[in-house]
Order: C-alpha cells, then structure tokens, then sequence
C-alpha cells in the first residue's frame, strides 16, 4: 500500500465515512470567504469572522502545512413526531465536536506511527480558523452544493466535517463536480430566505443564526419564518433530493459513534409545553455535553417562545402569560409577542382539535 492508501485506510479504521487529502493552501472559494465577510453576511459571528487570512490560506494556520486532511462523518436519521419543536439533526445527541475530535486525535498519534521522522499536525472539527468545507470540496469529499453545505453523491449532505493539518506531502484527491444542476429547492424552501445567491448563505438570515447565536431579540422578520424551530433548522437539507431516504445506505457504526450522536430521549421530540416549562437547572442536566449548550437556557426559552407563537395550540396560553408577566424582559417580550398571534388565530376547527 501506498502512503496516502494507508492514511487513508486509518482514517476509515477509526470510524469516518469519508477521507481525502487536499492541498494546504488557498483556493478560490477561501478567498471568497474575505468577500462574504466583508459584505456583512457573517453578522456577529466573531469567531467565525476574525482571522480571515488563516482561514484563506491553511498555511497560516500550521507554518509550513502541505496537505489537508478532510474527514467527514454522516449522521441524523430524520425524526417526524407532530407537535415536536425543531431541533437540528446534528444537536440531538453528544457534542459532535467531542465525538469527532477524539477520532481525529487519534487520527494524529496513528499518522505520527506512520511516518518515519517528525511531523507535524493540527486538527480541528468547527472550532478553528478552518474553512472544512471549503477543504473538504477540494478533497474530493463532496461538493458544496447552492445551499452552501457539502453534498456526497450517496451519503447526502447530513454530514459532519473535520480537518487535520499536516506538513506531510500527500497528493491530492480529484474534486468532485457540482450535481446540483438546475435545481432551487433549497433557495425556494428557505423559510428566511437567507440565501443572497445560489451557494451564497446570508447567515444573518439564517436560523441557525437567529436560534443559536444572536443572544438579543429576534427580529421580527425572523420570527415570521421561525415555525417550529428552537435550536437551528434542517429545512434545506431536508428538502436536498440527495437527501432522499432511499439514496442514504443503511451504514454500520461498529465504534458505537453513530450511537453517540443518536438522539438523547429528552431531545427525540421534546414539546413546546415541556420546553416553556424547563427549568434552567434540568436544562443544564440534560443538555450536558451536547450541542445544544450553544444556544444557552435564556436563547432555548426564548426561541420556544416564538415557536410558540406560530403553533396554534392555545394549551400553550397559561404558559406564555406566565413568562409575560416574568422578571426577565427579553422574555417578556418574545413572550407578548406569541401571546398576540396565539389569541388573534381562530380557534381549531372539530378535526383540529
């Protein structure tokens, strides 16, 4: 076996999906990535947009870096429980960022065993100034499709990324060519319409900004596309035809890392109820190691709040006018806001009810 077939061979032994090797430096979607910062598309995401220059160019990142190592790992078996709010496939289960950063430090000790001499490493799974998918494109590992999430022809788009930088000169994998054609599903299912152009996302538009990230209020335009989701949203993905059920291969998970990023029984298909009811200390329990720690327990409420307001359950009154009257103001208005679409909608009908 050669080199790259063996590297290759030990990132498959330690459980990814997909391996493949680009070169360290930057490409015309990383450059890209300075045009998308400046037009304001990345909002107050400050650690996404800081450090531009290392996430155009690798090399900055691991003077003296050669090749790329991407990493990607499929997950999330869709869950359609009605009344269920929304929660993104990726956050139902243990941190992903845990899950895969033990793979992928192991990953590291396993190349230094390959190699004959020193080498040098750095691995980051979504917490570095690393643009993965932009490397993972270039590797071969899929394409990225309109709605600016890496595609793979047979495992859809549901996948996890990682990275591991390396002074190790591999060649190059082929990259794979652009399927999407002349398909919008995406643009068109967008609830927020946060694309600005096909394989152009507006993150401040986007609901896993709004849901995740935005610590103040929700604009009002935001929450009119909101729905049912309380921590991101799945939409353009779900509607992906490379996502179609029938496409996915049934896949093994013979390290048990599928099982950890299954959901957790309290976030299959948690409630609005049960959320506008959650408590911050049960909150901290159960979202321990997990994900969903990002949106914090006043971010959780608060988007439960206006998913509230879009569910026509008036069951959901007493609650929200309990949070109303509460001593916590962000609340209190996202609170008043669902209280005046929930009493304004008409009652359901017999077969609603």
């Amino acid at each position: 076996m050669t080199l790259s077939e063996r590297v290759r061979a030990l990132g498959l032994a330690l459980g990814f999906d997909r391996v493949g090797f680009a070169r360290a430096e930057p490409t015309e979607h990383s450059r890209f990535f300075r045009e998308w910062v400046a037009r304001g598309y990345g909002g107050e995401l400050g650690w996404l947009t800081s450090r531009v220059e290392e996430r155009e160019d690798p090399r900055r990142v691991l003077p003296g870096a050669r090749t790329a190592i991407a990493v990607a790992f499929a997950h999330g078996d869709p869950i359609d429980e009605p009344g269920a709010a929304g929660v993104a496939r990726y956050a139902l289960g243990d941190d992903y960022h845990d899950v895969l950063l033990d793979r992928l430090h192991a990953f590291e000790a396993g190349l230094a065993a390959l190699v004959d001499g020193p080498l040098a490493t750095r691995a980051y799974v979504d917490t570095g100034p690393v643009l993965e998918r932009v490397v993972a494109a270039a590797a071969g590992l899929g394409w990225q499709g309109k709605n600016t999430c890496l595609i793979d022809r047979e495992l859809g788009s549901f996948l996890l990324l990682g990275v591991v930088l390396t002074d190790l000169e591999l060649p190059p994998d082929t990259p794979e060519p652009d399927h999407c054609g002349s398909c919008r599903a995406c643009l068109d299912a967008c609830p927020t319409q946060a694309f600005a152009a096909p394989y152009v996302l507006d993150a401040t538009l986007c609901l896993s900004y709004s849901t995740i990230e935005l610590r103040d209020e929700i604009p009002d335009t935001l929450r009119e596309g909101q729905g049912h989701w309380v921590f991101g949203c799945d939409v353009c993905q779900t509607v992906c035809p490379w996502n179609r059920p029938d496409r996915r291969p049934l896949l093994p998970d013979p390290l048990g890392l599928r099982a950890r990023l299954a959901p957790r029984d309290a976030w299959r298909a948690p409630t609005l109820a049960w959320l506008l009811d959650l408590d911050e200390e049960t909150w901290r329990r159960l979202t321990r190691r997990s994900a969903l720690r990002r949106a914090r327990y006043r971010g959780l409420i608060r988007n439960a709040l206006v998913a509230a307001g879009h569910s026509s359950d008036r069951s959901l009154l007493p609650a929200l006018r309990r949070h109303a009257e509460g001593p916590d103001a962000l609340l209190a208005e996202h609170a008043r806001w669902a209280l005046g679409r929930l009493e304004a909608a008409p009652p359901p009908g017999p077969s609603e009810a």
